[in-house]
């Protein structure tokens, strides 16, 4: 292999989320078969991290019982519920110990953009680079949602822009269910707090977070729901998050389609 072909290799496995080794010698994946090796460095607290990526068009959340038994979600209601300003509520984040992907991420990815805005947009959660520099949206998908957003008059000086997990999943994998489930009261809290007049949700996951709905994103962007949240009730358009788009550019033109409908009910607030 050359050094040119070395360094695509490199950058291919970082754009795929690939940025750290577990293991000090190589294992030949296709001699093992289905056999799962046993590995020294996998504690019960790491096992817990490392879940097997799940599809991205399956994002309905388990059945409720499952979901409100998480360790975690009560303290989150409570400090969410207690936090009276968005300082306060990244504190209460900060502080909260209830969702294991906070001990692999660098840092939490509060939020980006001016609050009180009055178009909030809400993703999945960190990549790589919000990860490292504690933003929402800063790599290659967000380069393309500030694409977005000028196509439509807008910055991120005049949005509010946050995730629906703050903490970085290993490997850019999908947030689980019991994941979405323990940080939905912060994300809700946050949307009250910002109080915007208009809600775009970017991807299946968030969708179906905030929503509740199992409809695949496919089949809900680009219908207008109204979301109640607290005091506020949003209008609220599901589109498709900006890395599906680098991943499918044709859908381009769909998403376009969506955030000029946003643009008109912005006209009208």
């Amino acid at each position: 292999m050359s050094v040119a072909q070395a360094r695509a290799l490199l950058d291919w496995y970082i754009a795929m989320g690939v940025d750290c080794a577990i293991g000090e010698t190589p294992l030949d994946r296709f001699a093992l078969g289905n056999a799962a090796p046993a590995s020294p460095y996998r504690s019960a607290a790491a096992a817990s991290l490392i879940v097997p990526p799940s599809p991205r068009a399956s994002t309905t959340p388990p059945s409720a019982p499952a979901i409100e038994g998480e360790p975690g979600i009560a303290e989150a209601r409570r400090l969410a519920a207690a936090a009276m300003s968005l300082d306060e509520l990244r504190e209460a984040m900060n502080a909260f110990e209830g969702c294991a992907l906070k001990a692999a991420a660098t840092q939490l990815a509060f939020a980006d953009g001016i609050a009180g805005s009055a178009l909030m947009l809400v993703g999945e959660a960190p990549g790589r680079e919000e990860d490292l520099q504690g933003k929402p949206f800063v790599g290659r998908s967000g380069q393309l949602l500030d694409r977005i957003l000028a196509s439509i008059g807008l910055d991120r000086s005049k949005v509010y822009i946050a995730n629906v997990v703050p903490w970085r999943p290993p490997g850019n994998r999908t947030p689980t269910p019991q994941e979405l489930a323990i940080c939905r009261p912060f994300i809700e809290r946050q949307i009250e707090l910002a109080a915007p007049k208009c809600l775009v949700l970017l991807g299946g996951a968030a969708n179906s977070a905030l929503t509740g709905s199992s409809l695949g994103i496919v089949k809900q962007r680009g219908k207008w729901l109204s979301l109640h949240m607290g005091q506020l009730v949003l209008p609220t358009m599901p589109t498709f998050h900006p890395a599906y788009l680098l991943r499918n550019p044709l859908s381009k033109k769909l998403i376009w389609n969506d955030f000029m409908e946003v643009h008109q009910a912005l006209r009208r607030i």
